[in-house]
């Protein structure tokens, strides 16, 4: 069945694959975007979707995009949290803002977007919400405290939702991610990519697209009775977490 689908920070990488995932289900999806208009409009254009400007920390923005969507489609009922940045830095040295940066966007940002799409999904008594972590929530990551808590926090969010949300049919489920290959990772020395790619069990890093299936799956009418888990999509990295 078609539903109407929001992926925030779906311009590029992970958040790519996973409206390209979700428009190959049949879903009609809104391709979130802060600032990468373009390949978002283009990625809007090739799978049928809606370019949607969305600043997750922005409750005005927030407003505006679901307004957009709804006055289109209709209400949403398929959300994935995918919006995320990162600012790295060991603790001894990290700032204040470079802490509350990572976790307005990452956590905040996530708990905005949702609230907004919940009035629509409790009415209609169906949601599917996606949040996107990390293995880093779950095992932690030096250097990383900021964006490690931050995808930690999103764990506590999602199975509290799933507890609160249960009885009015909708779900809501985090996928955890491990090293996968993107522009992001691309940027690293091939040093460092040797490196991660050899602490994974299956000894190389994942592809968006093997993180969208998941999500695809998540969102799906088949995963109704899938609810406040964890997944991890991370080749083994944080087996046992």
């Amino acid at each position: 069945m078609s539903r109407v689908a929001l992926v925030t920070g779906a311009s590029r990488g992970i958040g790519a694959a996973i409206a390209a995932a979700l428009a190959e289900a049949g879903n009609r999806v809104a391709v979130g975007y802060a600032s990468n208009r373009e390949p978002a409009e283009k990625l809007a254009a090739d799978i049928g979707g809606l370019a949607v400007a969305i600043e997750v920390t922005d409750p005005v923005s927030i407003e505006a995009a679901f307004t957009h969507i709804e006055s289109t489609w209709g209400k949403v009922e398929v959300l994935v949290n995918n919006a995320g940045v990162t600012d790295d830095g060991l603790a001894l040295r990290m700032g204040a803002e470079q802490w509350r940066h990572v976790l307005a966007t990452n956590l905040d940002g996530a708990f905005n977007v949702t609230t907004r799409a919940l009035t629509g999904m409790v009415r209609s008594r169906y949601g599917r919400i996606v949040n996107v972590g990390s293995v880093a929530g779950l095992t932690g990551s030096a250097g990383q405290v900021n964006y490690a808590a931050a995808k930690s926090g999103l764990v506590g969010l999602t199975r509290s939702l799933a507890r609160e949300l249960g009885s009015r049919h909708v779900t809501c489920n985090v996928v955890a991610p491990g090293p996968i290959a993107t522009d992001m990772t691309a940027a690293l020395s091939e040093e460092r990519q040797t490196q991660l790619a050899a602490q994974v069990p299956l000894g190389r890093m994942g592809t968006p697209e093997e993180v969208a299936a998941v999500v695809a799956f998540l969102c799906s009418d088949q995963a109704a009775y899938v609810t406040g888990a964890v997944i991890p999509v991370d080749g083994g990295l944080g087996m046992g977490h």
